[in-house]
């Protein structure tokens, strides 16, 4: 540990320091709406690249690149973080000026309670909605998958059914299994995200039987990323809001929650190559211990950032000047209607070392992607914009108050987007807005209504 601190060059502790100023003052910006996602975007550049030296052998990375490339990475970082840190509170004032009077939501839940009326009503509609979504939902799966049904609600038992299945580039009706999907998972997050919240018993046990309905769908799969979307917001919020007593026991709390999923993340990186994880869970078992010990995969976007720089250094790889973000602009159209639609990153998966004909990508991080697209200066600020709109959009939601779900998540989507800011990260997010415009805008049509009524009566 000693020596890798001894070899990091000047550009690291930059980094280091614009990320402990940064989080510092964004944290005195939380009651204005856009400190926390501020805090959560420094964040995820923290573990992203910063953990990245310490959890994966940086010996090896001095090993494999030049000492130019190592640095040179490390200033892309820092110009990421330096144009962040400038442009988030700019976009947010312009982004939210209807808003900026407003105090946070969430800071007002910190200081008074989740008991407040108008947050449980829209806990309540909440759950009215993605009831119904998930029912539907589970309805067209049926139809799907026949006599395999059960093992799409229990996978534990036997295997797990998957009703929304498609290939990675898709065509046909794979566009419409896709939105399933992601309806699917904003639907079940929330019923966590209610569980934790709801003071109302009934709206409560509704909310947990949704969740073991709907959970074992995504904790008996292979994708992490889904998994966190589940489940992160629902612990945060029970952890951080309702649970009662002093903040060194909710500590504890979190941090035994916070070991057990990753012993879980452990045991499905350990088994998912090989085996089911459900068999790998029958033929095993589940050792919280061991699991906790395996080496997480992914968590490599400094390095990713490393073979950026050292490709372009050796002329293999030019920046694409901003047609890999318009992949992930035109990722919504079916590829039925464009079938020559662009796929994002698999020209530098090429690059990489990657078989053009098997349609993988690798992930560039969210730094890395704005170097490709628009080169080691332009693509970092790029990059920062990006994040800087994101966090005005949270903010938004989080001073406006009515949409206290939709914040929680899309909190814990951001630190998804460290690997690739991409639609396909965010879809769970745009849906699930949609889903609740649809609701308000359904008990707005009601509230007219019975007004009416009561008027002529």
């Amino acid at each position: 540990m000693s020596e890798t601190f001894l070899s990091l060059p000047v550009s690291f502790w930059v980094a280091l320091v614009l990320l402990l100023g940064g989080s510092i003052w964004a944290g005195g910006k939380i009651r204005a709406g856009f400190g926390l996602p501020m805090m959560a975007v420094l964040g995820t550049v923290t573990v992203w690249y910063v953990v990245d030296l310490f959890y994966n052998d940086y010996r090896a990375y001095s090993d494999t690149f030049t000492s130019d490339t190592l640095s040179n990475a490390w200033w892309q970082v820092d110009l990421f973080l330096t144009f962040f840190l400038f442009f988030a509170p700019v976009v947010h004032q312009l982004f939210n000026a209807r808003y900026l009077q407003q105090t946070s939501s969430a800071y007002r839940m910190f200081t008074t309670g989740v008991g407040h009326l108008t947050l449980q009503q829209q806990l309540n509609s909440l759950l009215r909605g993605c009831v119904l979504v998930w029912l539907v939902l589970a309805l067209i799966a049926s139809i799907r998958l026949g006599s395999e049904i059960p093992y799409y609600f229990f996978p534990f038992l036997d295997h797990k059914a998957d009703p929304w299945g498609r290939d990675r580039l898709g065509s046909g009706i794979d566009a419409l299994l896709s939105l399933a999907g992601y309806l699917q998972l904003f639907a079940s997050a929330t019923f966590g995200i209610v569980a934790a919240l709801a003071k109302t018993r009934r709206v409560r046990c509704l909310a947990i039987l949704g969740c073991a309905f709907a959970w074992p769908y995504y904790i008996f799969d292979r994708t992490r990323n889904s998994m966190l979307t589940l489940a992160l917001p629902a612990i945060l919020t029970w952890t951080l809001l309702r649970l009662r007593g002093w903040w060194v026991k909710r500590m504890i709390v979190l941090a035994g929650l916070f070991l057990l999923v990753t012993a879980w993340f452990g045991f499905v990186i350990a088994n998912r190559s090989s085996m089911s994880i459900t068999d790998a869970l029958s033929q095993k078992g589940f050792n919280l211990t061991s699991s906790a010990s395996v080496h997480h995969q992914g968590l490599n976007m400094y390095e990713e950032l490393c073979w950026i720089n050292a490709l372009m250094t050796d002329e293999l790889y030019q920046p694409q000047w901003g047609s890999l973000y318009l992949a992930e602009v035109v990722s919504f159209i079916p590829r039925a209607l464009w079938p020559d639609k662009p796929a994002s990153s698999l020209d530098y998966a090429v690059a990489r070392g990657q078989d053009a004909t098997s349609g993988a990508t690798i992930s560039t991080g969210m730094i890395g992607q704005g170097v490709v697209n628009f080169g080691r200066v332009l693509g970092p600020a790029f990059a920062a914009l990006l994040m800087s709109v994101w966090t005005a959009i949270l903010a938004r939601l989080d001073l406006r108050g009515r949409a206290f779900t939709l914040y929680g998540m899309g909190l814990v989507l951001t630190f998804n987007l460290g690997r690739d800011i991409t639609l396909i990260t965010l879809y769970t997010f745009v849906f699930g807005a949609l889903v609740i415009w649809c609701m308000n805008r359904y008990n707005q049509l009601t509230a007219h209504s019975k007004k009416h009524q009561t008027v002529h009566t």
